[in-house]
């Protein structure tokens, strides 16, 4: 914890010049003497800070100072490795150079921990050609003009101006200004068809912060699987939504939106789905299943 404490003193002095004594301890939570204590050892250990009294004293580092692993605990040093292993996973520039110098710096041997693939697991190099073109377009703010298959069922083709890429509930989407739509869009990167990375500059400023969503009222669904489909329900389901019976089934209950979307979702289950209630989801699932079957029976 000293040493931690250390670390984070300098990086307070490099950030903010200066600081005062007071500041320090009620910032760190420790006694004013104990930061004289680690402003000494700090000296000691070759860190260019100093004191000045007096009315614009306080505690001072050398401008030019650099951080060295000096204040580093063993740990620290494993995070940062750790850390830039992980941004590297997802960056096409090459980070062995700058992880190889670092733990040699750090004296520590750091194993590759994460691979990250764009594709999907049918292998289609098109996705990690996606995801590069569309990341560097945000780096150098570049606009896109892409064709976009939309949820409400129309394919269109549009200029956006992408703002960041954004991975959430097991898929990528790119928050961007849609100049067709004149309003901020996230648009899922699997459902951008076709893509082309234009010279013209983006001009609009980040995606304004939005407020907490307010919480939907959705009827309480109750679903039950068999234990067959425990690696898909678990997919889907947060576990807490889940409970087995003693046979083995699994009962799921959870609110969901009653929609189209929710009647495709429990028929890409199959026959392995079985809706407990509300009673009449039942009759619309029968009822889509009957159609899918006039349309495909021979």
């Amino acid at each position: 914890m000293h040493e931690s404490r250390l670390f984070k003193i300098v990086y307070y002095l490099l950030d903010k010049g200066q600081a005062t004594a007071w500041e320090l301890a009620e910032k760190f939570e420790v006694s004013v003497r104990t930061i004289y204590r680690d402003i000494d050892t700090l000296s000691q250990s070759g860190i260019p800070v100093w004191s000045k009294t007096g009315r614009n004293g306080g505690i001072y580092i050398m401008n030019d100072f650099v951080l060295d692993k000096v204040v580093l605990s063993d740990e620290e040093k494993q995070e940062i490795l750790t850390s830039l292993q992980g941004i590297s996973a997802i960056q096409s520039i090459n980070n062995s150079d700058v992880l190889n110098k670092l733990s040699a710096l750090f004296n520590i041997n750091s194993e590759k921990w994460i691979e990250v693939d764009f594709s999907r697991w049918s292998g289609s190099q098109n996705d990690n050609e996606k995801f590069e073109s569309l990341k560097s377009a945000v780096i150098h703010r570049k606009n896109v003009n892409i064709t976009y298959a939309g949820s409400d069922e129309t394919v269109s083709e549009r200029v956006v101006e992408p703002l960041k890429l954004v991975y959430k509930s097991r898929a990528w989407y790119m928050q961007a200004y849609c100049t067709k739509k004149q309003d901020y869009r996230l648009f899922k990167l699997s459902r951008i068809l076709d893509w082309e990375v234009l010279d013209d500059d983006c001009i609009h400023k980040p995606m304004p912060i939005e407020k907490d969503p307010q919480p939907q009222n959705y009827n309480q669904i109750t679903l039950r699987f068999p234990k067959e489909m425990a690696y898909r329900v678990y997919d889907e389901f947060d576990k807490t939504w889940v409970r087995q019976q003693e046979n083995g089934d699994l009962i799921v209950s959870a609110q969901m939106p009653e929609d189209a979307w929710l009647i495709g979702f429990l028929l890409s289950f199959g026959t392995q789905v079985e809706v407990i209630g509300p009673i009449y989801l039942r009759d619309i699932l029968a009822e889509q299943a009957r159609l899918i079957y006039e349309k495909n029976k021979i």
